[in-house]
């Protein structure tokens, strides 16, 4: 009876150690660039991760300066109907939250600052195509309904909200506190974590009562994966891939067999392929870089006299500048891309024509061209016919006026394997 009692008390205090123990811990991760589909993803996923792993929460630590529409509201969707709570952060000091990053912040169930950062300008901005008047208008009124719809369902200030798509307001932390955009105003994430203990949020299953003072974060990075898919989002990058795209399948056209640069140029062109789906493409500004590249070709097999050249280079510097058309910064191309990118593209196929035409212009070395115009040198009187020593080796020859033996000859034609040489 006594080993029962006790076994019985032994179990009491472990179920009570295990339910002390079992606050899940707070899972937190860092976003910064661009809302692109790179970014969603890694979004989707790690909410996904926290309602399997139980976690009490999760911390999205933001600094973006927007993106596209479409990565943004699958992001708010996912925010909006997660059964575990998300603390939107934009952080750290200087980091901003601005076009969709302010969709992204008002949908958090918990929405919070750092000092020194600010949160606005989330006008609505064609990427990759140019909207009239009406079009235009019609996007601005899509977006405010939007904004305005987040903000009330999160208990935030509608008005600002509608004002920072229809007139791209941007306000700094204390203004966003005190319009009650945000929370809370944080300096650092344990402090954030301290200062909404106990706060009551609302979750699609209800009320709910935050628990994060004192309890474990667990840092979470975007995987290598993400990283490269999110470096080659880079319109820069892109660009550079494509030509290295096209440098590669030029070798291999030029040198069947080598392989390596047949295999390096496709796996380049299909991964700027598809950075182009994220990022806002004009396709005229592709088809004209791709014309640039086949006139380069063509000055190989056409002796234009740089004509073509001129044109590529023309065709080339035109689509690089109009490759990426948009306003925001971020999508487009840099300068100090584009200019070594077309000058160097120049160089390499001039380089290459130049040599093609040397070689072009090179005297055979082998077979009977390479003979013809070596001098050699009599090996016995020639008439009709006789021997000289020309190119190493002795040859049969045959000449229309005499030549004495230890004369010097040119050889002018071969026919069945005898050489036709004069003085």
């Amino acid at each position: 009876m006594i080993r029962r009692h006790v076994f019985s008390i032994l179990v009491l205090l472990m179920s009570c150690l295990s339910t002390s123990d079992s606050i899940a811990d707070i899972i937190a991760i860092k976003t910064e660039g661009v809302v692109n589909p790179v970014m969603s993803e890694f979004i989707l996923k790690s909410i996904d991760d926290a309602e399997k792993e139980k976690a009490n929460a999760i911390v999205i630590a933001l600094d973006t300066p927007g993106g596209l529409d479409t990565s943004m509201r699958s992001i708010v969707k996912k925010i909006i109907s997660s059964n575990v709570p998300v603390i939107v952060y934009v952080s750290p000091s200087g980091a901003r939250a601005a076009s969709a990053g302010v969709f992204i912040t008002l949908a958090g169930h918990v929405a919070a600052m750092a000092p020194g950062t600010n949160i606005g300008a989330a006008h609505p901005v064609a990427v990759g195509e140019k909207m009239d008047k009406t079009m235009a208008e019609k996007a601005t009124n899509d977006a405010a309904a939007y904004i305005k719809s987040i903000a009330e369902k999160k208990g935030r200030n509608i008005e600002w909200a509608e004002k920072a798509v229809r007139k791209s307001v941007s306000i700094t932390e204390n203004e966003a506190l005190n319009l009650k955009v945000i929370d809370l105003v944080a300096p650092d994430l344990k402090t954030l974590l301290e200062s909404i203990d106990q706060k009551e949020i609302e979750m699609p299953s209800g009320k709910h009562i935050l628990k994060t003072k004192g309890v474990h974060v667990v840092h979470k990075e975007m995987g290598y994966r993400h990283k490269i898919l999110d470096l080659i989002s880079d319109p820069n990058v892109a660009y550079l891939l494509m030509l290295l795209g096209f440098y590669g399948i030029f070798f291999e056209m030029t040198n069947p067999g080598a392989i390596f640069p047949g295999v390096f140029g496709a796996i380049a062109l299909i991964l700027a392929f598809y950075s182009f789906q994220t990022l806002p493409v004009n396709y005229a500004g592709l088809l004209l870089i791709i014309l640039a590249i086949i006139l380069f070709i063509l000055e190989i097999k056409i002796v234009s006299f740089g004509v073509l050249t001129i044109g590529g280079i023309i065709a080339m510097t035109i689509g690089s500048l109009m490759l990426f058309e948009s306003p925001l910064p971020f999508f487009q191309l840099s300068l100090k891309v584009i200019l070594p990118g077309v000058i160097i593209t120049a160089l390499f196929f001039f380089l290459t024509i130049k040599l093609a035409l040397q070689a072009y212009k090179q005297k055979p070395v082998t077979g009977a061209e390479g003979l013809v115009g070596l001098e050699g040198r009599a090996k016995t009187d020639i008439y009709k016919e006789g021997t000289v020593f020309v190119h190493g080796e002795i040859w049969k020859a045959w000449s229309d006026e005499p030549i004495k033996a230890g004369e010097k000859v040119i050889v002018e034609t071969m026919e069945h394997l005898k050489l036709k040489v004069r003085k």
